[in-house]
């Protein structure tokens, strides 16, 4: 299977474009690109930069993925985004390179679901199986664990991490680090309980999601410090290992986490 350019794109020769890439009109991919096999580079696109993308990606027309952080100290560094496979990015998404002062590259995983409008900023660390809804928007240095989904107009400060399986209401302002499981919605966001329908999806047996449930209230509900709650969720974790990653957050510093 051999690539497909539309005539009315420019592609640069040093771009390196994998078997069964497709580029459609005018769109626009620069000399430190690398795209893997099978992906889909809609109308009007624009992938420069230093950027290497997997397999079977798809970008509809408009995104612009690969350009220069917004962030003044940007002098020109040659910063890197790496996407991985399976990812779809609807219309208008913007993903910005890394910056020196951080990691130097944005990085993206595997068979993640990105809506019309979606803006990744520099640093951010995306994991896999994520969903983010219309317009939802990561400051620079963010971190997405695997399987979180954020609503439409979901707004994430900068540095904030998210964890895998939460999940953020429409139109969510997340400021603080909002822990594995927990579901929050409002500006600011405000916990409303665990994810429980999306676990059940992925698998979780009814003890588990019982187990994280518990774990919720302890974190939430029972009046405890923050290091008196991670001491009881520990010791369940010897029972329910899935409750190990909730754990592991919460003993990582960060911005403070999102307790309502």
């Amino acid at each position: 299977m051999g690539v497909s350019i539309h005539p009315t794109a420019i592609v640069d020769p040093k771009a390196e474009l994998g078997r069964g890439v497709t580029v459609g009109p005018y769109a626009v991919i620069g000399p430190h690109v690398v795209l893997g096999e099978e992906c889909h580079v809609g109308a009007h696109c624009v992938i420069d930069g230093h950027t290497t993308v997997g397999a079977r990606n798809r970008f509809f027309p408009f995104c612009a993925i690969g350009l220069e952080p917004q962030d003044k100290k940007y002098r020109g560094e040659p910063t890197r985004v790496e996407i991985g496979n399976d990812n779809t990015f609807r219309e208008y998404c913007t993903v910005n390179s890394g910056t020196v002062q951080d990691r130097g590259v944005t990085t993206i995983g595997d068979d993640n679901w990105i809506m019309a409008y979606v803006h990744i900023a520099h640093d951010c660390v995306v994991g896999s199986h994520t969903i983010f809804a219309n317009n939802a928007t990561l400051g620079g240095h963010v971190q997405v664990g695997d399987w979180a989904i954020l609503g439409g107009f979901t707004g994430v400060h900068q540095f904030v991490r998210v964890g895998a399986h939460s999940f953020c209401g429409v139109g969510t302002v997340l400021t603080q680090d909002l822990p594995p499981y927990v579901t929050v919605a409002g500006n600011p966001a405000v916990p409303h309980g665990i994810n429980s329908e999306g676990l059940r999806r992925r698998g979780f047996s009814p003890e588990a999601v019982r187990a994280i449930k518990r774990a919720y209230k302890t974190l939430y509900r029972q009046g405890l410090s923050l290091n008196e709650a991670i001491a009881q969720i520990a010791a369940a974790s010897a029972e329910f290992p899935e409750l190990e990653p909730l754990v592991a957050f919460l003993r990582t510093p960060g911005r403070g986490i999102v307790r309502g």
